[in-house]
């Protein structure tokens, strides 16, 4: 910090109960954080400018576990800004961003750039680094494969350079798939936020069996929300959630798992996974109870790492062991877990937030084809995704969420980017 050097991570190093303008200003023992006496409203107002120069508003004043991981990453793209870094180095910074709002982050690295700052900038995403960088290295089994310019490259090139050979890319592709019955009805959906209000207002939702139907919205506009009520997380105020015909009594997260809901959340590190419980606990989570893994009311253990095992050399878990705790792996092994435990039963919903979010293209091609595969199975799948080239590659069709409400549906195979990006900023579709 001292040298001028910033690093927003991959996770987060926020502190929950602070508010934003508190954990932009803590560690930074040159300005306002030194003092002695801190002005509140001082800091509020220039984090409040500073979100309105760079285009990544946030409300000052509200406590970061009242936010939602899109709102958090602007938080820490902010604590940078307001440190003018000199060098800054970038995890995965736009995983939770709409299009709009990652090419606004790049106009202000743009900027930073001329400036005479310097950007490092990680990503798995090849247009954005196509479209943010001069150079590119990139790194393979913790070794540096190349060092190229970015305009002697394809994306294509650099994914084969990634990964060590030629990988599909996110591709729609046509299923013909005959719908069955409504796998999951929501029916005038309404839920309270952290912040107070509502953060789900009257959404209406059909999912049937075997189709695979997207959420889109910007980040913080009640997608946190709704998965979680969907999955027995958060209870609702009004409205019902039916799956296969069984209605289900909301806020009961063991009820959800009984009927056949299997959920991926968005923030796998804290709700996904229990970080200091081995690979092999945190895979039975939701199936220990039953008679495969039991004797009576003994855990059979042998049976559980042997279990653990099979999956982690199916779901290709990197470094995995057993034995190892969860929050040893790396982020993208860490969901390669979660999605693990939530394929291998026999759900009948699954609700998948941003499950590809922190893979390398290699495991984002894989996870494709394991929720169209879960879909050809007859699984209703709920795909909740800030990314619109992962929505058009694989939903059927798309809701979109503002504010809280479904403000359109269209059919992905006919839609456009710009289309849904317009709905998501609260305007109408053509």
């Amino acid at each position: 910090l001292d040298a001028g050097i910033c690093m927003v991570h991959q996770h987060f190093r926020l502190v929950a109960p602070f508010t934003v303008a508190e954990n932009v200003i803590l560690g930074d023992h040159r300005g306002e954080g030194r003092k002695f006496m801190v002005h509140p409203r001082r800091i509020e107002r220039r984090v409040a400018e500073l979100g309105e120069r760079y285009r990544i508003a946030v409300d000052p004043r509200a406590r970061l576990w009242q936010l939602s991981l899109g709102e958090q990453q602007r938080v820490e793209i902010l604590k940078a800004l307001y440190r003018e870094a000199r060098i800054l180095i970038l995890d995965e910074p736009t995983a939770v961003l709409t299009p709009q709002e990652s090419e606004s982050l790049f106009e202000t690295l743009r900027v930073m750039a001329e400036e005479g700052r310097t950007i490092i900038f990680i990503s798995h995403k090849l247009h954005e680094v196509k479209a943010v960088s001069d150079r590119v290295t990139v790194l393979r089994g913790g070794r540096n494969v190349a060092t190229v310019s970015t305009a002697e490259v394809t994306p294509r090139s650099l994914a084969s350079l990634m990964v060590g050979r030629d990988v599909a890319f996110a591709e729609r592709v046509e299923r013909n798939v005959e719908l069955g019955a409504p796998a999951l009805e929501v029916r005038g959906l309404r839920a309270p936020g952290d912040r107070g209000g509502e953060a789900i207002r009257g959404v209406d939702l059909l999912v049937r069996a075997g189709e695979i139907v997207a959420i889109a919205g910007v980040a913080g506009n009640g997608q946190r929300e709704l998965a979680e009520t969907i999955t027995g997380m958060r209870a609702p105020s009004e409205g019902e959630v039916v799956v296969d015909g069984r209605k289900l009594q909301g806020g009961d997260a063991r009820e959800a798992i009984r009927a056949g809901v299997a959920h991926v959340p968005e923030d796998r590190l804290h709700t996904g996974v229990a970080p200091s419980l081995p690979i092999s606990s945190n895979v039975v989570l939701k199936s220990y109870r039953g008679k495969e893994h039991t004797n009576g009311p003994l855990l059979r253990l042998r049976s559980i790492r042997e279990h653990a095992a099979h999956l982690i050399h199916r779901y290709d878990v990197r470094g995995g062991v057993p034995e190892l705790p969860a929050r040893e792996l790396s982020g993208g092994n860490q969901q390669k877990v979660v999605l693990a435990r939530e394929f291998h039963g026999d759900p009948r919903v699954l609700v998948a937030a941003s499950p590809t979010r922190g893979l390398d293209v290699a495991a984002i091609e894989t996870v494709h084809g394991y929720l169209r595969e879960a879909a050809s199975r007859g699984v209703g799948v709920l795909l909740i995704s800030e990314d619109l080239d992962e929505i058009l590659a694989l939903a059927d069709r798309v809701a979109v969420i503002y504010e809280g409400a479904i403000v359109g549906e269209v059919d992905a195979g006919t839609t456009s980017v710009d289309e849904i990006g317009l709905l998501m900023a609260g305007g109408e579709a053509a």
